[in-house]
């Protein structure tokens, strides 16, 4: 008779599981799409001669009027020099700057010396790799 005995009813947990681990991976996926890229837009010059450098620590976007962006906010090179002697160990600190295809010499430079002043040596210059033509 044991054909006839009522039988207590079970949820199967294991498939909800999964389906609940794909709904988490899928939102996470949509979610990091949804993040605008951080940064300003520029121009960067290209080169024939460009190598990849490790991940810089600061980048530093410069426009072509001079005007000096970190991270959203714009500094001054003295605001700058003193935001990067802040930094623990500014000697092993790596900066990279990204200045727009109009950005003059000048300017680079200015950016570079308030660095130097900060007593980082280790400062890169953004390119983009020149396709082949």
């Amino acid at each position: 008779m044991k054909y006839f005995a009522v039988r207590k009813a079970r949820i199967e947990i294991i498939p909800m599981i999964d389906i609940m681990f794909f709904l988490l991976v899928f939102f996470i996926m949509v979610t990091l799409h949804m993040i605008p890229d951080a940064g300003i837009a520029s121009r960067l010059p290209t080169s024939a001669t460009a190598q990849s450098m490790p991940k810089a620590q600061i980048t530093l976007a410069v426009d072509k009027a001079g005007v000096i962006h970190l991270d959203q906010k714009t500094l001054s090179p003295a605001a700058l020099t003193a935001l990067l002697r802040g930094r623990p160990d500014p000697d092993a600190l790596q900066v990279t700057l990204a200045g727009d295809k109009d950005t003059s010499l000048q300017q680079l430079m200015t950016v570079m010396d308030a660095c130097r002043k900060a007593g980082v040596t280790k400062i890169g210059l953004a390119a983009q790799p020149q396709g082949p033509g």
